[in-house]
Parts: structure tokens; C-alpha cells; sequence
């Protein structure tokens, strides 16, 4: 029987004060000083977890993630139940990192404190950038120095774990500006930083309204000297768009990232699920109804809050798990890639050494790593490793 891979659980909240123009999650604007059904919303997430339990059969929960929308829009005391509610129903690893998205114009003091007290372990800020026409063009709510505050505040309050996320090849955006934001975000000292390019994602209002981006030569060398500055500063790069202090890596990331298992929890969340099936293990993805209001109403349905369900292929799973394992600068050991896909590598033999000669991998006998132009060029190498 194929042993099960480790578990974790991502909560989504939906609401957000405003929607950026850039994002494409299930996020929601309610305006400044929304009065937010917490209880109601409470109730929603026990119940929901309530009926995915069985389908964790009290495995131990390695990681938390609570993502959104703007979590920190939620009070401390919300978080505080929460958690409580929680480690009656699952066990939670003694060392569990639990993670919490706050946006730096959402959150005070008091709250950083309160979140540290319900046992959130790690903060995740939504940065993006610390100029101010570049945080005015993203649509963001906060300034620059209003994230400085925030990475103190959530110092003071004995966050010793803190995540920042900051986007590059912003509208307007020259090498100059993306390695001042760099600085700026380095002067902090924060553990990990999350530095992506931005993307115009479909259904976004940038996508229908395509500002000016900068052009090609200029995103490769904002991503090369960039590259280059967070590496000497002793952040390592340990996936496309990530890196952070030896040690500090994003657990619950990784755990996405290395195929692992998680229960997801909330409006729209999704979730990945293994089986042992009579072949190694059966993968099954759900997700919830969307709509806040929805979701809500699904707490009196018997229909439950699964909006859909499906089993990934087996001719999906080479896709699906390269896509995930491929991001990681280190790679995945060889043999996780059958004990995954249920395929072995001999059959991608000559795929894989055709994605070495162009370059796309390391040789590696016992790693299958991407090389660094594979890590730009990833969707020519998935292309090339997934068609067997």
C-alpha cells in the first residue's frame, strides 16, 4: 500500500476592502469598515471541515494557510476560536506552521497581538511594492511607509516569522525601482519574501485593460539583478519566486509544491486528497461554492458546501505533479516522481535527454532538477517531460 503523503489545510477568506486589478483570486470587496458576518462564517468553516473530516481519517495536520481575500480584515478573537475548534477535530503537528495573509492597511497593533495569542505563527504581508505610483497603479490601499509599520507592528507583537510579498515588472517599472523595493524590503530583515513577476491573468480588470508593461529586455534584467541582490543578501532561492533564510522555507508552500495532501476549507477553497487505490494512490481535487453568500447558505443545505469534485486522471497526473515538483530549484528525488505519477521515468528516457541537451534539465542521477533556464523556460520543459 503507497504510504500517504503529508496533510494540510487552507482556509479561504473572501473579503477584501477593494478588488485589485491584477487579482485573480475569490476575493471580494466590501468597502472600508464592513461589518463582516463572523459568526456566521465561523459556523460555516466548522461545519464544512466537519464534513471533510472523514476523508482525513485523523491524520495529522503538518501545516495551516489562510489565504484570501484579506484574512486580516477577520478579528483576532475569530482566529482564536478557530484554532480552538480545530485541535478538537484534527491533531496539529507540534512544530505546525500556521500562516495568516494580513494586508498592511487592515491591520493595527492590537490585532498583531491578538493573531500571535490565537497561535498564528507566521505572517504573510501584502506588500507588492513601496512606491507610491506603483501601489497606486496595482489599486493597493496602503503606502509604503504603511507597510513599514506593519512589518514593526508584527515585530512588536513576537512575529519571528514574517513572509513579504512584493511583485516586479510593475507598469512603468524600470531595474532601478524593482531593486529599490528589493532594499527597502531587505532593510526590514524579513525571513522570506515571495518576489513574482506580475502576470495579466484572465478575468481581471488589467487583463480587459492592459496597462503598460515593461518591455521584455527590461523584465530580464530586473529578474537578473534582482536574482542577484537576494542572493547576497543570504536569501536563497529554493523556487521560482521564492526565497528565504536557511531554514525559514514556506512549509505549507513546499507541501503544495511536493505533492502533498490538503483539505481546503471555505468559500472557493480547493482541495487535493489522496486514496490508497488498488494501483498506488487515487488523487481526487474538490472545491466549494464561490460566492460568500453562497457558501453561507450551503451551512442549512444538504447538498453541503462541494461545488465539485473530481479525480485527476491518471494520464493528468504526470502534468500535475511536474508542474508542482519542477518549481522547486532542488528538484524532487527520482523515485517520487513513480510513487506519484505511477509512471516509470525510463518511459520519458528520451524526453528527459532531449531536455538536457537543450539545456531544460540537470544532470542529476538522482535528483530530477530544472536547470536554471528550465526554471524560465518551465512550460517547455513540462511540455517536453508530461508528453510520454
Amino acid at each position: 500500500m503507497s504510504a500517504l503523503p503529508p496533510l494540510a489545510l487552507y482556509v479561504h477568506v473572501p473579503w477584501c476592502v477593494r478588488k485589485c486589478p491584477y487579482c485573480d483570486f475569490n476575493s471580494h470587496g466590501v468597502g472600508y469598515g464592513a461589518d463582516l458576518p463572523e459568526d456566521a462564517y465561523l459556523q460555516a468553516l466548522l461545519a464544512d471541515l466537519d464534513a471533510d473530516l472523514p476523508l482525513a481519517a485523523g491524520r495529522q495536520l503538518v501545516s495551516i494557510f489562510i489565504g484570501g481575500g484579506t484574512p486580516s480584515l477577520m478579528s483576532a478573537d475569530f482566529y482564536r476560536r478557530f484554532i480552538a475548534e480545530l485541535r478538537l477535530r484534527l491533531p496539529l503537528a507540534e512544530d505546525i506552521e500556521i500562516t495568516l495573509e494580513a494586508n498592511p492597511g487592515t491591520v493595527e497593533h492590537d490585532r498583531f497581538e491578538g493573531y500571535r495569542e490565537a497561535g498564528i505563527n507566521r505572517l504573510s504581508l501584502g506588500i507588492q511594492s513601496f512606491q507610491s505610483s506603483q501601489l497606486t497603479a496595482l489599486g493597493r490601499i496602503h503606502s509604503g511607509n504603511d507597510a513599514k509599520r506593519a512589518f514593526q507592528q508584527a515585530r512588536d507583537a513576537g512575529f519571528d516569522n514574517i513572509n513579504l510579498d512584493l511583485m516586479h515588472g510593475l507598469p512603468g517599472q524600470d531595474p532601478v525601482l524593482a531593486e529599490d523595493d528589493l532594499q527597502q524590503a531587505l532593510a526590514l530583515g524579513p525571513e522570506h519574501l515571495s518576489w513574482y513577476q506580475l502576470t495579466l491573468e484572465p478575468n481581471t480588470e488589467f487583463h480587459s485593460h492592459p496597462p503598460a508593461l515593461p518591455e521584455e529586455e527590461t523584465l530580464w534584467n530586473i529578474q537578473d539583478k534582482g536574482h542577484a541582490r537576494l542572493e547576497a543578501a543570504g536569501f536563497q532561492r529554493y523556487e521560482i519566486s521564492a526565497y528565504s533564510r536557511p531554514g525559514r522555507e514556506a512549509r505549507h508552500n513546499l507541501n503544495y509544491w511536493t505533492f502533498g495532501d490538503y483539505l481546503g476549507i471555505g468559500a472557493g477553497a480547493h482541495g487535493k486528497l489522496s486514496r490508497p487505490g488498488e494501483d498506488g494512490l487515487d488523487i481526487e481535487r474538490r472545491w466549494k461554492s464561490r460566492q460568500p453568500e453562497a457558501y453561507l447558505r450551503r451551512l442549512n443545505d444538504p447538498r453541503g458546501f462541494v461545488a465539485g469534485h473530481q479525480r485527476i486522471p491518471e494520464h493528468d497526473l504526470v502534468l500535475e505533479f511536474a508542474m508542482n515538483a519542477l518549481r522547486l530549484v532542488d528538484g524532487v528525488p527520482m523515485d517520487t516522481w513513480g510513487r506519484h505519477t505511477g509512471r516509470s521515468l525510463e518511459r520519458l528516457e528520451g524526453s528527459l535527454e532531449e531536455a538536457r541537451k537543450k539545456g531544460l534539465l540537470v544532470e542529476d542521477p538522482s535528483h530530477l532538477r530544472a536547470s536554471a533556464q528550465g526554471l524560465l523556460f518551465l512550460n517547455d520543459l513540462l511540455a517536453m517531460v508530461s508528453d510520454d
